[in-house]
C-alpha cells in the first residue's frame, strides 16, 4: 500500500469532525435552541480552522515547497482547493439546516424578522434601541476602490452600496459598517400575544440606514454581509531585547492586521461590490472565497438567547456528589486517606476551587505550584492564587501566554498575579506548557507533605461546564515528587529529568507509548491477555499510528474513541483490521485523554493532557498520570465501556461511509446520559 493511503489527511479529517458537529445541528431529536448553538459551534470551529490550519497550508502554498510529504501526497495548492470545495458544501448544508430550524421555531411561535418585516408595535422600541445602544458603537467607513483599510480579524461587516441619481457626478458610493462586538447579535423584541420576535443586529442597522446615511441623497441603497478571516499564527521572531510578554502582546495586536485567508460573503452581492471588498481587504488568489447566505458570523448562535424556553434546551442537571469528598469539609484530609477522581461536568469543578481556596487559607501550606493554560474570563482559580500570595504563601504559576486566542486574557491575569507577588514562569517560544498539574506543600510539625491534582482539562470554570475531563486528586508522595520535578524542569534551565510514574513530553512520551504498545504485542504472542483502549481528541502522529498498525497486524485488539482529527485508517486487512475507531459528539464536548493497556491482565491506566499529535509529543510539555487505585481504574474502564457501546451519538470514523452513526438492535445507549446515571448510582451505593 502506498504511503499516502495509510493516513487520512489531517485538514480533511478535521473538516469531517466539524461535519459531526453539523450532524448535531441537523438532528431533529436535539432540542431546537441547542441545534442553533451547534450551528454556532460549527461556525466558530471553522473560523479557527481558517485562522490556523488553512493559513498554514496557504503559507506553504506561497513558498517554493509543494507540501506533498506533509499533506499525504497532495500539494498545498491542491489541498487548498479541496478544502474550499468541502467547506462550500458544508456551508451550503449549514444554511439549509438553519432554514429548517427557523421553520421549526415558527411552529413554537418564535419568529426571526428582518428590516422589511418590522411590526408597527416594534417601531418605537427599535428606534430607541438603535439610538441609545447601537449608533454610538457603529464604525462606518466611506470607502473607494483606492482605499486599503485595516479591519479586525473574524468580524462581520455590511458592505453597503449607495446609488445616486443619474444627474449626480458620483453614481455609486461604497461603505463598510463593522458590526459592534460589544453588543448582542440577537435582539429580543417585546412579545405580542405570546409570540416571541428576534431580530439580527445586522437587520436593525439596515432598518436605520436612513439615519446613518441621512446626509447622502441616494435613490437606492443595498447591503450584503461579508466576513474576513486572517492568519492567526503569532510572530515570535524579532527583537531579542523585548521581553517574552511584550512579544506576545505585539503578536496578538499584529494578528488583527495579518494576511487574510478567507472571505465569506453573501452570494447575492454584486460583482462590483465583491471586487471592491477584495481589493480593500487585500484578499488574493490563494484566499478562500466562500459564498453563503444573508447572514454570516454564525458563531454568535453559540450565545443565542434562551427566551425562557427551557423546553427547547437540554435539561440542566445538577453536578453529582462524590462519596467521601465534600465541598463543606477539608479536601486535604480526604485525599490524605485515598485518591479521588472527579469527572466534570458530571461532578463539579468547585472541588478544584475549594482545594485552592483551602490551600490559600491553611496556615500549614507553604508552597503552591500550578500550570495554567486557559483561564475563564472571571477566574476563581486566579483569585485563589492571588489570595494565597497575599496570605504569605509562595505561589509559583506557569502561565502559557501562547494559549491560542486566550493570550490577552492570560496576560491580564498574569499582570494581576504578578502585582500580588505570585512568581510567574512564562516558558520559552517553541515549547508550550499544556500540562494540567498542581502540587501543594504543607508543613505539619516540621514534616513536609505534598498534595495535588493532575487533570486532562484546563482549570477553567466556564469550559468545565461543557467539557468532559478527569481530574485526579492525590497525596501519593512518589507521584507528587515527580510533579514537582516538572516544575523544577521549568525553573532550572529545562534540565532533563527522569520519571518512574509520570509520562512527560517532550522527552519521554513517544518512547513510553512505544514501549507499552510493544508489551501488548509480546503478551499477545505468548497468549497473555492483551489489548489497547484509547480516548483522544486527535491522533495525527504517523510514527505512533504505524506502531498501532503493527500491533494490529500482530493480533492486538485496539479500541479508540477519537473526538476530532483521526489520520489513522481502521479496519484495513493487513494493516489495521484489529483497530476500531468511534467518535462521540453530543451535549458535552468530549475532552479527556485516557490510555489503557491490558498488560497481561494487570491493567495500566493513564489520564493525560496529551493527544497523539506531534505537537503534543515533541513540542509541548505534557503530563500523563497513572491511575493506581483499582476503584478509580474501574470507573474509567466502566465509562469507556459506556461510550464504546453508544448506539445513539457514536459515529464510525474513516470507514466506507464517513461519520456513519453506529446503529444496532440493542437498547438505545446515549453514553453521556448513561454516564450521568452511572455516577449517580456510584453515589447511591
Amino acid at each position: 500500500m502506498k504511503k499516502q493511503e495509510r493516513y487520512i489527511n489531517r485538514e480533511l479529517s478535521w473538516l469531517d469532525f466539524n461535519g459531526r458537529v453539523l450532524q448535531e445541528a441537523a438532528d431533529p431529536d436535539v432540542p431546537l435552541l441547542e441545534r442553533l448553538r451547534f450551528i454556532g459551534i460549527f461556525s466558530n470551529n471553522l473560523d479557527e480552522f481558517f485562522q490556523v490550519r488553512f493559513a498554514t497550508v496557504q503559507r506553504i502554498a506561497q513558498s517554493e515547497k509543494s507540501g506533498k510529504n506533509i499533506f499525504g501526497g497532495l500539494t498545498a495548492s491542491d489541498l487548498l482547493k479541496t478544502i474550499t470545495q468541502k467547506v462550500i458544501k458544508q456551508q451550503k448544508e449549514s444554511t439549509q439546516i438553519l432554514s429548517s430550524i427557523e421553520v421549526e421555531l415558527e411552529k413554537e411561535e418564535i419568529y426571526f424578522i428582518n428590516e422589511s418585516e418590522v411590526l408597527k408595535e416594534h417601531e418605537t422600541f427599535l428606534k430607541e434601541y438603535f439610538i441609545q445602544k447601537v449608533s454610538p458603537s457603529l464604525m462606518t467607513i466611506i470607502v473607494s476602490e483606492d482605499d486599503n483599510q485595516d479591519f479586525s480579524d473574524n468580524n462581520a461587516f455590511l458592505a453597503v452600496k449607495l446609488i445616486f441619481d443619474e444627474k449626480k457626478e458620483i453614481k455609486t458610493q461604497f461603505a463598510l459598517i463593522e458590526l459592534p462586538t460589544d453588543l448582542d447579535r440577537f435582539i429580543v423584541l417585546p412579545s405580542i400575544n405570546n409570540k416571541k420576535y428576534v431580530m439580527f443586529l445586522d437587520d436593525l442597522i439596515r432598518y436605520h440606514f436612513h439615519i446613518i446615511f441621512n446626509f447622502f441623497e441616494y435613490t437606492h441603497i443595498e447591503s450584503h454581509m461579508i466576513k474576513v478571516t486572517r492568519d492567526a499564527e503569532l510572530d515570535m521572531e524579532g527583537d531579542v531585547s523585548k521581553s517574552y510578554i511584550n512579544k506576545i502582546v505585539k503578536s496578538v495586536r499584529d494578528r488583527f492586521l495579518a494576511e487574510p485567508v478567507r472571505l465569506v460573503h453573501d452570494k447575492d452581492i454584486s460583482k462590483e461590490a465583491i471586487n471592491m471588498v477584495k481589493k480593500i481587504l487585500g484578499v488574493g488568489t490563494n484566499d478562500s472565497l466562500i459564498p453563503g447566505g444573508r447572514y454570516h458570523h454564525r458563531r454568535d448562535y453559540m450565545n443565542f438567547p434562551q427566551l425562557n424556553r427551557s423546553d427547547l434546551q437540554y435539561e440542566r442537571k445538577e453536578a453529582l456528589p462524590i462519596n467521601g469528598l465534600s465541598l463543606e469539609k477539608s479536601i486535604f484530609k480526604a485525599i490524605k486517606q485515598k485518591d479521588y477522581l472527579i469527572y466534570t461536568p458530571y461532578h463539579s469543578f468547585s472541588f478544584v476551587i475549594k482545594f485552592l481556596r483551602e490551600a490559600a487559607l491553611d496556615p500549614e501550606v507553604t508552597i503552591i505550584k500550578i500550570t495554567i493554560y486557559r483561564l475563564s474570563r472571571l477566574s476563581n482559580v486566579a483569585s485563589s492564587l492571588i489570595n494565597a500570595a497575599k496570605n504569605g504563601k509562595k505561589v509559583l504559576v506557569q502561565i502559557e501566554l501562547q494559549a491560542r486566542f486566550d493570550e490577552t486574557n492570560n496576560i491580564i491575569y498574569a499582570e494581576q498575579m504578578q502585582a500580588a507577588g505570585v512568581e510567574l514562569i512564562f516558558g520559552i517560544p517553541g515549547l508550550k506548557v499544556h500540562s494540567k498539574i498542581c502540587v501543594i506543600e504543607k508543613s505539619t510539625q516540621g514534616k513536609k507533605r505534598r498534595y495535588g491534582f493532575i487533570s486532562t482539562g484546563n482549570f477553567n470554570e466556564d469550559t468545565a461546564k461543557v467539557y468532559t475531563d478527569y481530574t485526579l486528586f492525590t497525596s501519593n508522595q512518589k507521584v507528587l515528587k515527580e510533579v514537582n520535578k516538572v516544575f523544577n524542569f521549568l525553573q532550572v534551565h529545562y534540565k532533563l529529568k527522569a520519571y518512574k510514574h509520570l509520562i512527560v513530553s517532550p522527552h519521554h512520551t513517544h518512547n513510553a507509548l512505544v514501549k507499552m504498545i510493544n508489551k501488548e504485542i509480546e503478551n499477545h504472542k505468548i497468549g497473555l491477555p492483551s489489548g489497547i483502549r484509547l480516548k483522544l481528541n486527535a491522533i495525527t502522529n504517523f510514527s505512533i499510528i504505524e506502531k498501532l498498525y503493527q500491533a494490529s497486524n500482530e493480533g492486538v485488539k485496539i479500541q479508540m474513541v477519537v473526538r476530532g482529527i483521526c489520520c489513522l485508517i481502521p479496519g484495513i486487512k493487513g494493516m489495521s483490521e484489529n483497530i476500531e475507531v468511534l467518535s462521540v459528539v453530543d451535549k458535552f464536548l468530549e475532552h479527556p485523554r485516557v490510555y489503557e493497556f491490558i498488560n497481561g491482565g494487570s491493567l495500566i491506566t493513564y489520564i493525560s493532557s496529551a493527544d497523539f499529535m506531534t505537537r503534543n509529543i515533541e513540542n509541548r510539555l505534557e503530563v500523563a498520570a497513572p491511575i493506581y487505585d483499582p476503584e478509580l481504574q474501574r470507573q474509567i474502564k466502566d465509562v469507556f465501556d459506556i461510550i464504546w457501546n453508544d448506539n445513539v451519538k457514536a459515529r464510525r470514523l474513516n470507514g466506507p461511509i464517513q461519520n456513519n452513526f453506529v446503529k444496532n438492535n440493542s437498547k438505545p445507549n446515549r453514553s453521556q446520559f448513561k454516564i450521568y446515571e452511572y455516577y449517580k448510582k456510584e453515589v447511591d451505593q
